[in-house]
């Protein structure tokens, strides 16, 4: 596995305009090595594609269209993020003032010792400071 994928570098891989060439290496990279994300990804994926629908940013083929895409890539769902959520997923939270969300990716990162790809800053900024390799932006 080459990295650990947020849904914000992979949102910005599917919506027009959002891609930049940061991101396209970054799933480049992951077409030749895959990359590992935490269980919930394809709910957060899912719901920003849904939302997406109801505010007329794509319709139902675009959505129909990315999940297919996504789901041919080498992505694998870590299976142990549950098991790490009361404890160092919420002290990363609680450290760094981030949701759960984004500190499960972080915990993530840090326990498999590979680079993660976000756009959000306050994440990247934790990583950072955890001593993580970034990319994406």
């Amino acid at each position: 596995m080459s990295l650990i994928l947020d849904s914000s570098a992979t949102l910005a891989w599917v919506f027009p305009g959002e891609k930049t060439t940061a991101i396209q290496d970054v799933f480049n990279l992951i077409a030749e090595d895959g990359a590992v994300v935490p269980e919930l990804w394809r709910i957060e994926v899912a719901n920003v594609l849904n939302v997406s629908i109801r505010r007329r940013r794509i319709v139902l083929k675009n959505r129909t269209d990315i999940l297919t895409e996504l789901g041919i890539l080498p992505i694998s769902i870590d299976g142990e993020t549950k098991t790490h959520t009361w404890n160092e997923t919420l002290a990363l939270a609680d450290a760094y003032k981030l949701t759960i969300y984004d500190a499960t990716y972080l915990e993530l990162a840090l326990r498999l010792g590979l680079p993660l790809a976000t756009l959000d800053e306050r994440l990247r900024d934790a990583a950072e400071r955890e001593g993580v390799l970034l990319m994406g932006k």
